[in-house]
C-alpha cells in the first residue's frame, strides 16, 4: 500500500474555492494539501472567467478600431484572426494558472494532480490522474469541487457543432452563425464576443428578459442594445426540435403558439450548471445534499464531522467571488481565525458591452416585497466623462428604503460597469445612505460622478439632469 501523508487541511478542488482556501490554511501555517484534475484555478481561471473576459476585450478593442472614425481617427483594414484571439486567450490562462502554482509553493501548499475521492472518515485518495494511489490524511477536508455546465438535454456536445462554453473557449474555428440557448451571463457574454466579430448570432431566453436575474430596465436596454448590434433576440421562447447534422444545426424557436425554425452552423448550451460531484465522495460517506448540492451549516461544515464545502457545490448564486469568500470564512472557522459569515451581499457583473453590474435587490422584488422605497437614476449620456469616452449608453440606478435611507439595491449597465459596482458593495456593507455617498466627492471628470449622481437623484438632488 502506498504511503500516507497526513495534513491539517486537504482540499478537494482548485478553483477559487479550493485553491483560495488551501493558501489562506498555508497562511495561518497549516499543513495543507489540494486535490485537483487540471491545473490550478479550476474552471473560472482555465475555462471560465479568465479566459472568456480575454476574449471579450478581443471583441471590445476590434469594434473600436472599427469605429475609430468616431474619435476622429483612421484605422484601415482592421481584421482579426480568430484562431490567434482564441490562442491569446489560453495564453492569459496559463499565465495565471502558473501564478496560482507559485502561490501554492510559496505558502506551502502541496499539489496533488488527480481526481480527489473522500474514501472514509479523515481519508483521501487520488482515484485518478498523475497522481492516482496517493492516500492522503487529513484532519480536516474541505470539498470545492463546483459546478459543470449543463448540455442541452439529448444532444451530445462535440466541440464544433454543440458546445458549452468550455468547449467555445478551446474551438479555434469561428462559425458563421451560431444557436445560443439561455441568456444569463455566459450567454450574453459569449453572443456579444461572437457578434463582434462578426458570427450571425440567435440569442434565446425561455424566460421574459435577458439576464434574468438582473433588474428589468436593465435587461430591457440590453436587451435593445442587442439588437441594434445586430444579434437576434428572443425572450420568453423556447427551443425545441433540436438536430445535428454534418452541416449544421436545427431548431424551432417557439413562442406561444408562433413556431420559427431556425438553421445555425453551431450551437451553444448557455443553460446553467449543475452540481460537480462525481467520484469526488465514497458510498460510505452519507453527506447530506440538497438538489445535488452539499447541504452546510453557518460553519460550511457538513454533516460528518470534519468535512466541509465551499463554492458553487454548496449553491447558488455560482459566483467565482462568491466561491473565494466562502472558503476562505470556512478555513478562518476551521482553524478558529475568526467567527465565519455566510454569503448575504455580493456583486453581479456581466462582461458583454454594454456592462452590466448589480448588487442588492431589483426593483421588482422590493415591490413585490411591499417595502417603500425612491429610485434614484443616471444616465451616463449626461457623464462628460462617458460622452467624451463614447461610452453613453446605460444608466445608474439605485435603490433605497423611504423609511431609512438603507440602499436596496445598484443596477449598473455601462461602461465600466464591472469595476465602479464595488464603490456601492463596500457603501452597502459599511450601511451608508444615498446622502453619504451624494456628500463624497468624486473627482471629475470620472464615470464614477454617476454614481454620486444617481445617489443624489434619489432626493431629487442630482445636478446633471
Amino acid at each position: 500500500m502506498a504511503d500516507t501523508i497526513e495534513y491539517d487541511l486537504v482540499v478537494i478542488g482548485g478553483g477559487p474555492a479550493g485553491y483560495a482556501g488551501a493558501i489562506r490554511a498555508g497562511q495561518l501555517g497549516k499543513t495543507v494539501a489540494c486535490v485537483e484534475m487540471d491545473r490550478p484555478g479550476g474552471t473560472c481561471l482555465n475555462w471560465g472567467c479568465i479566459p472568456s473576459k480575454a476574449l471579450l476585450k478581443s471583441a471590445e478593442l476590434y469594434q473600436k478600431m472599427l469605429h475609430a472614425a468616431d474619435f476622429g481617427l483612421s484605422a484601415e483594414s482592421v481584421g482579426f484572426n480568430f484562431e490567434q484571439v482564441v490562442s491569446r486567450s489560453r495564453k492569459v490562462a496559463e499565465q495565471m494558472a502558473g501564478g496560482i502554482e507559485f502561490l501554492f509553493r510559496k505558502n506551502k501548499v502541496d499539489h496533488f494532480r488527480g481526481q480527489g475521492q473522500v474514501t472514509g472518515p479523515g481519508m483521501v485518495e487520488v482515484k485518478d490522474g498523475p497522481d492516482k494511489g496517493k492516500l492522503i490524511k487529513a484532519k480536516n477536508i474541505l470539498l470545492a469541487t463546483g459546478c459543470k455546465m449543463r448540455p442541452f438535454p439529448g444532444v451530445e456536445l462535440d466541440g464544433k457543432r454543440v458546445m458549452t462554453s468550455r468547449e467555445a473557449l478551446a474551438n479555434t474555428q469561428q462559425p458563421e452563425s451560431i444557436l445560443i440557448v439561455g441568456a444569463g451571463a455566459i450567454g450574453v457574454e459569449f453572443a456579444y464576443f461572437y457578434n463582434a466579430l462578426g458570427t450571425q448570432v440567435t440569442l434565446v431566453e425561455v424566460l421574459d428578459q435577458v439576464l434574468p436575474v438582473e433588474d428589468y430596465e436593465v435587461a430591457k436596454l440590453l436587451g435593445r442594445s442587442f439588437k441594434k448590434q445586430g444579434i437576434q433576440v428572443h425572450i420568453g421562447t423556447k427551443v425545441e426540435n433540436l438536430k445535428v447534422s454534418e452541416e449544421g444545426v436545427t431548431a424551432d424557436l417557439v413562442k406561444g403558439d408562433k413556431v420559427t425554425p431556425v438553421e445555425a452552423d453551431a450551437v451553444l448550451s448557455a443553460i446553467g450548471v449543475e452540481p460537480n460531484l462525481e467520484g469526488a465522495i465514497s458510498d460510505k460517506i452519507r453527506l447530506e445534499v440538497d438538489r445535488g448540492y452539499l447541504t452546510v451549516n453557518d460553519r460550511y461544515a457538513t454533516n460528518v464531522d470534519g468535512i466541509y464545502a465551499a463554492g458553487d457545490i454548496i449553491g447558488p448564486p455560482w459566483l467565482a467571488h462568491v466561491a473565494t469568500y466562502e472558503a476562505l470564512q470556512a478555513v478562518n472557522g476551521m482553524f478558529g481565525a475568526g467567527t465565519p459569515k455566510r454569503v448575504t451581499l455580493f456583486p453581479g457583473c456581466t462582461y458583454c458591452i454594454p456592462q452590466v453590474a448589480s448588487i442588492g435587490k431589483t426593483e421588482q422584488a422590493i415591490k413585490e416585497s411591499g417595502v417603500a422605497y425612491k429610485v434614484g437614476k443616471f444616465p451616463f449620456a449626461a457623464s462628460g466623462k462617458a460622452v467624451a469616452s463614447n461610452s453613453s449608453e446605460g444608466f445608474v440606478k439605485v435603490i433605497s428604503s423611504e423609511e431609512d435611507g438603507e440602499i436596496l439595491g445598484v443596477h449598473i449597465i455601462g461602461a465600466e460597469a464591472t469595476e465602479l459596482i464595488a464603490e456601492y458593495a463596500l457603501a452597502m456593507r459599511m450601511e451608508a445612505t444615498p446622502r453619504e455617498i451624494h456628500e463624497t466627492i468624486h473627482a471629475h471628470p470620472t464615470l464614477s460622478e454617476a454614481l454620486m449622481e444617481a445617489a443624489a437623484d434619489v432626493e431629487n438632488e442630482a445636478i446633471h439632469i
